[in-house]
């Protein structure tokens, strides 16, 4: 029986996974910036203004493994784990009927 994790990587920085898993695809997500506009004093200048700006980088590994061997791929993922990151992880798995599930 095979399964598939597929896990959803965030972060403010564009992260450089180095050595991956066999197996492993790495994807590109479409980045998000959002603009925030501030007024640097608000009881005098209106017009004077500060612009900041935030970035959240997207990337989708997707690990294809046996189901027994799944807890040597999650400790893995748990060795090297990111600083500064949100991961989401996502399992699917076959069972023997051919039934593919997703818990």
């Amino acid at each position: 029986m095979t399964a598939k994790i597929c896990i959803v990587i965030k972060s403010f920085e564009n992260q450089r996974s180095g050595r991956l898993l066999l197996n492993t695809r790495k994807i590109g997500l479409p980045k998000k910036q959002i603009l925030y506009t501030v007024l640097r004093s608000p009881h005098i200048d209106k017009k004077s203004r500060e612009q900041f700006e935030m970035e959240i980088h997207k990337q989708l590994l997707v690990i294809e493994t046996e189901t027994h061997k799944l807890r040597e791929k999650l400790n893995w993922l748990k060795l090297h784990d990111l600083l500064g990151v949100q991961l989401k992880i996502i399992f699917y798995y076959q069972t023997r009927l051919g039934r593919v599930c997703k818990p």
